[in-house]
């Protein structure tokens, strides 16, 4: 099975000189989920932008068979979606639907097949009932499965997510993570929370000082360095 991602000898150095990522090497598979650990400052979000083309690096990156050079940008960013920490980093147009809609129209595609991915999309995030709501109305949840809608819009093959789970509170959290483990695209999970982990990841990698010291079985990465700083709600 070929990957969907491969990646060799990756690095990045800020313009400050801080040396980010040093010769990582990774591959992604059609199907699996792959949660990234490591401590803040490891390099993990830095990974996560050279994937998606939007910091430049040196080794090499491919991405669905191509080639991470800005010739292949556009077809790549079509391929891997994104989706940001922060959703009010994604949601900025006047309505849901609006959003989610933003993407297919640059793609140049008729109202037909724009309107039937946007509904499409909102169906499968349970979101449907707010497509003609400003986003700044929605709760924290609600943002970020209407951002996610926007990136599924796109049809990617991959997944990128920064953090999915942050500020959610646990209904929120439920309901993403439910939504989540129903795609069917291949994952690549930015996160402290190892909850999330156990239950969408088919193995974990974790970062350290701008590498990646291991990758293997969930639980066999969270025992090895002790990694749960799952947050914990109280009441």
């Amino acid at each position: 099975m070929e990957p969907l991602i491969r990646v060799e000898n990756l690095s990045h150095r800020y313009d400050d000189g801080t040396q980010a990522l040093r010769g990582v090497d990774f591959v992604l598979y059609p199907g699996e989920t792959v949660a990234v650990f490591g401590p803040n400052g490891s390099g993990k979000t830095t990974f996560l932008l050279c994937l998606s083309g939007l910091l430049e690096s040196e080794g090499r990156i491919e991405i669905c068979g191509l080639p991470a050079e800005r010739k292949n940008f556009p077809a790549i960013r079509q391929k891997a979606g994104i989706l940001f920490q922060d959703s009010d980093d994604q949601l900025f147009m006047p309505t849901v639907y609006d959003d989610v809609a933003f993407g297919p129209l640059n793609l140049g595609l008729e109202a037909a097949e724009v309107d039937r991915r946007v509904r499409e999309c909102l169906r499968l995030v349970d979101m449907e009932a707010a497509a003609g709501k400003a986003p700044y109305h929605l709760s924290a949840g609600e943002k970020r499965r209407a951002a996610l809608a926007g990136v599924l819009a796109m049809q990617p093959e991959i997944l990128f997510l920064d953090e999915p789970v942050t500020f959610l509170d646990p209904p929120g959290r439920a309901a993403l993570v439910d939504i989540l483990g129903r795609l069917p695209q291949a994952k690549l999970i930015i996160s402290h929370d190892v909850d999330l982990a156990r239950e969408l990841a088919t193995r974990a990698i974790f970062f350290q000082n701008g590498q990646i010291a291991a990758s293997g079985p969930v639980e066999e990465i969270i025992e090895r360095f002790r990694w749960d700083t799952t947050p914990r709600f109280t009441h």
